[in-house]
């Protein structure tokens, strides 16, 4: 499992605050995409509102975003599905979690992404309707002191650390996102290169492996964090993100991050479905 930074070794509990947002776009009949917001303890999963605050004293968090794919409405389906596959697996991440086992994480996850990729195998083989039906997975775990994630397909996390800069920490699953990462194209060939989005890792869509990124950050209060479907990619550079987040105009301040992004990404182009969650570690309340 990659890890990025380190936090520090005792500090009062963070406060997170999140905000999720999807939208159609202009173009598209139906919404595959998919996101979803739940905290977890040693009792309960319990869903979360599109915009919240809290501590967390005695809970997890989790956060994810899924784009589906296949014919009709089973890409709609698929992300959905893939969603609501996570909480069967919380309880047992929480008391990984409690006991300081971050070393389970990486099982737990690789067990998580397996479950949903078997899941929409059967169901694709099946059922006609849903043939080669997929999806991508982009999902945030977030203990007192870490950010653990798991990872497969187009979809995106991106970390902006409190003093600036943003940085994608997923793979994109393709051979342009291996291209990119290799350094022999820059994001704006990425984003024009006529095969940007030919997936070679997706949540069943007919794969007979899934070989998921996982991976974990320590954060500290300041840092955030970005969850969004390719759409969103589509209608915003790397830099207007963080730009959208970190110093954005006076027309759109009042609004929510996830829903700025969301919206100007739609605003830019709206050829697909734009899905975005923010989270934002504050510092303690005192």
């Amino acid at each position: 499992m990659a890890t990025l930074s380190a936090p520090s070794n005792s500090r009062p509990d963070p406060i997170i605050h999140w905000s999720g947002m999807t939208h159609i776009g202009r173009v598209r009949t139906n919404n595959e995409d998919s996101f979803l917001g739940v905290t977890v303890n040693g009792h309960e999963v319990r869903y979360l509102g599109k915009i919240g605050e809290s501590s967390m004293a005695a809970s997890d968090f989790v956060f994810a975003v899924s784009d589906g794919m296949g014919g009709a409405k089973s890409g709609e389906f698929a992300s959905r599905i893939a969603l609501d596959k996570i909480t069967k697996l919380l309880p047992k991440g929480f008391r990984l979690s409690a006991q300081g086992m971050a070393s389970g994480f990486s099982d737990l996850l690789s067990e998580l992404f397996d479950s949903i990729h078997n899941e929409l195998l059967k169901l694709g083989y099946s059922y006609e309707e849903c043939a080669g039906m997929g999806a991508t997975l982009s999902l945030c775990w977030f203990t007192p002191e870490w950010m653990y994630f798991g990872h497969i397909g187009d979809s995106r996390i991106y970390y902006l650390p409190k003093d600036g800069g943003i940085s994608q920490i997923t793979h994109d699953h393709s051979h342009v996102g291996f291209l990119r990462r290799s350094g022999q194209i820059n994001e704006r060939e990425a984003r024009t290169h006529p095969r940007r989005n030919a997936l070679n890792q997706a949540l069943g869509a007919g794969h007979q492996f899934v070989d998921p990124h996982l991976g974990a950050v320590g954060y500290r209060p300041g840092d955030r964090f970005v969850i969004c479907s390719d759409g969103l990619i589509d209608g915003l550079w790397d830099r207007h993100i963080e730009e959208l987040i970190r110093i954005p105009d006076a027309a759109s301040a009042s609004q929510d991050d996830a829903r700025r992004l969301v919206e100007r990404a739609v605003e830019n182009s709206g050829r697909d479905n734009a899905t975005a969650v923010v989270i934002d570690i504050r510092g303690p309340t005192l």
